[in-house]
């Protein structure tokens, strides 16, 4: 299901620049109980998007008001929102996009997430590396293709999800995840100003080992880091938090830093 600028519809006018050139940001939230999991932190991640992206002024409060009514009456689910710049401009300019265009959606929740949380995942090395973009970086931009390119690469895996490189062959994230590694007490998440999305629920990990028994450090590391962890996780908004079992060729067995984390995500 679909609104489009607070009117349920599933049409988008085929110049509007999200459609012509991915000039926008999205969120994508979690639905508890008709409830939208971490609701502020969205939308101030939309805004955060919208300033770097300089899109025309949105109408924040009715946004919120289109995501909460997405959510409502449904147990389980996920609401996504979409922000473009809108039509109008020529060719590339921006000029003369006043009214950006909002897009709310409503879908199921995935169900194998459930599934994962107990028995684990698989990650496998991505053929496909990330594109070093400090202006870019942390933003969930539209333009997904880098990510739709590991997806395809992954579908032809038996993996559950990828680790994923950026051009300089350093740890970035997963296709649609962020990643955490646990060696004894010290805790490490790949550093995101040249690359990757700085995930919602990233952020909720970040906060609850914070004063806790473990240490986070922010890192540039390469692939044979992760031969020397003790645990894996990966974590966005909706699944929200899942053990590893294997990435590429090691084995972890340690659930010590999820069965931490799990009765908070």
């Amino acid at each position: 299901m679909y609104w489009i600028n607070g009117q349920q519809h599933d049409a988008l006018a085929p110049s509007d620049r999200g459609l012509q050139f991915g000039d926008g940001c999205f969120t994508t939230a979690r639905v508890v109980e008709g409830k939208i999991d971490l609701l502020p932190w969205h939308i101030e991640r939309l805004q955060l998007a919208a300033q770097r992206l300089m899109l025309p002024t949105c109408d924040w409060a009715a946004l919120e008001y289109e995501m909460v009514r997405a959510a409502e009456s449904i147990p389980q689910g996920v609401v996504k929102a979409i922000l473009t710049r809108g039509s109008g401009g020529r060719g590339y300019s921006p000029k003369g996009c006043e009214h950006p265009t909002r897009i709310v959606s409503r879908s199921a929740y995935p169900l194998h997430y459930l599934q994962w949380r107990e028995q684990g995942i698989s990650l496998a090395l991505s053929p496909v590396t990330l594109a070093r973009h400090p202006l870019l970086a942390g933003l969930k931009h539209l333009n997904r293709l880098e990510q739709v390119l590991i997806r395809a690469h992954l579908d032809q895996t038996a993996a559950d999800e990828a680790l994923v490189l950026d051009t300089a062959g350093m740890l970035v994230e997963c296709c649609a995840a962020n990643l955490f590694w646990r060696k004894g007490k010290a805790v490490f998440t790949p550093d995101l100003s040249q690359a990757g999305v700085a995930g919602l629920m990233r952020r909720r990990v970040i906060e609850l080992l914070a004063g806790s028994k473990y240490s986070l450090h922010y890192v540039s590391e390469p692939l044979e880091t992760l031969a020397e962890a003790e645990e894996l996780l990966v974590s966005n908004a909706l699944m929200p938090l899942l053990p590893v079992n294997i990435a590429h060729s090691w084995h972890y067995s340690s659930r010590q830093l999820y069965d931490f984390l799990r009765p908070h995500c």
